[in-house]
């Protein structure tokens, strides 16, 4: 919401998904208006690395560790690979050795879905790699977020 309080409500968690819905939107309408013109080979590799390397690896962990706790690198490896900053090197050296392509597409077009449809945005340390309610913030929620549109009081400044 600010650099103060780091937090979103439902509200605007809602419209920062509809934000990554539009991209998501223009991407794919670009994608399919060229479709004829996409390197499948290219625009799958593109899709699905992201997830092969920033994803996988750390949901299996996950799954496999009693409680979730697993280690601080899967986390780094899923927003390293979810990054947009990664793939603006990604697909600029792609670019320069191979050519601007299409289905370079795939890469926004996974990240905004991932964000629009998903709501997986990158991943705390301090929250479980998989979305699991933490008690703390369903208090925080209850107490802060949900005062009926009232604003939440302000702490008094020391």
């Amino acid at each position: 919401m600010d650099t103060v309080n780091r937090f979103e409500s439902r509200t605007t968690l809602r419209l920062l998904r509809a934000e990554y819905a539009v991209a998501l939107v223009v991407c794919s309408a670009l994608f399919l208006w060229h479709l004829q013109e996409i390197d499948w080979v290219v625009a799958v590799f593109l899709f699905a690395y992201i997830d092969l390397i920033g994803y996988l690896p750390g949901a299996v962990a996950f799954r496999r560790t009693p409680g979730g706790d697993i280690a601080k690198v899967y986390y780094v490896l899923y927003n390293v690979m979810h990054s947009f900053v990664t793939h603006a090197v990604v697909l600029g050296v792609w670019g320069a050795l191979y050519g601007l392509q299409w289905a370079m597409l795939a890469v926004p077009i996974h990240l905004c879905g991932d964000r629009a449809i998903f709501g997986n945005f990158l991943k705390s340390f301090s929250v479980p790699f998989e979305p699991h309610p933490i008690p703390a913030f369903v208090d925080f929620d209850r107490r802060v977020v949900d005062t009926g549109g009232e604003p939440a009081p302000v702490a008094e400044r020391i």
